[in-house]
Formats: structure tokens, C-alpha cells, sequence
């Protein structure tokens, strides 16, 4: 119990889980809101993959709705999962559960990068 409130009392972390917090939500506010507003629900590109023959280059992939709502769950796997993780390497070295932190940072950033992307292309 002492661990978790060091944990919440370092202020570092509690900035860095903002952030987590903040990307997480905008991420998943950004992927929700176009799928809302109903411009278009014939059809979302989900992947696109890029092939070394010229005549096979941007082959896209079409999903549903379901398929990006990935994403929001996804973002809300990684906000879980890297705050857990950071929680219980706290006890062992600070600097380890910050690294864990940054990085569900970055993950959730290429969450948006790519979704955003992915959107954009509709």
C-alpha cells in the first residue's frame, strides 16, 4: 500500500499518466466522433499495405465500423496495461516505471497517427 501512494504522490508519473489519460481520450474522441457524425457509413479503410510490385502498391483493405472501434478499445488496453505495469515496477525502480509510462506515450500517439490516417482516407 505504501508503494501505490509514493506511486500517486510523484509527480512525474502523475504527469506522465495525464498525458496517458489525455491521449487515450482524445484518440478514442477522434476516432468516435467522424464514425457519429454519419458522413458516409458505407464503408472505413482499416488497413492499407504496401507492396514492392508497382501494380499491386496501396492495396486498401475496407472494414465496418466494428473494425475502428478497435482502436478505441485498443487505446483502452494500453492505458490499462501500461498504468498496471508502471504500478507494480514502481516499487522496483522509478525510472523503470517512467520508461513504461513514455511509452504507452508513444503507442497511444501512433494510436492516433494511425487511425487519423487511416480516417483521413475515407
Amino acid at each position: 500500500m505504501a508503494t501505490s501512494k509514493k506511486y500517486f504522490h510523484d509527480h512525474f508519473v502523475l504527469l506522465l499518466l495525464s498525458i496517458n489519460v489525455f491521449m487515450a481520450l482524445a484518440g478514442s474522441l477522434f476516432i468516435i466522433l467522424p464514425l457519429v457524425s454519419g458522413h458516409g457509413s458505407n464503408g472505413y479503410i482499416v488497413q492499407c499495405r504496401d507492396c514492392s510490385n508497382v501494380a499491386d502498391a496501396n492495396r486498401f483493405t475496407a472494414g465496418n465500423v466494428t473494425d475502428m472501434l478497435g482502436f478505441v478499445a485498443f487505446a483502452a488496453v494500453v492505458l490499462v496495461a501500461h498504468t498496471m505495469l508502471s504500478l507494480r515496477t514502481y516499487q522496483i525502480h522509478r525510472q523503470l516505471a517512467v520508461v513504461i509510462l513514455g511509452l504507452g506515450a508513444l503507442l497511444l500517439l501512433l494510436m492516433i497517427v494511425v487511425s487519423n490516417a487511416l480516417l483521413v482516407l475515407r
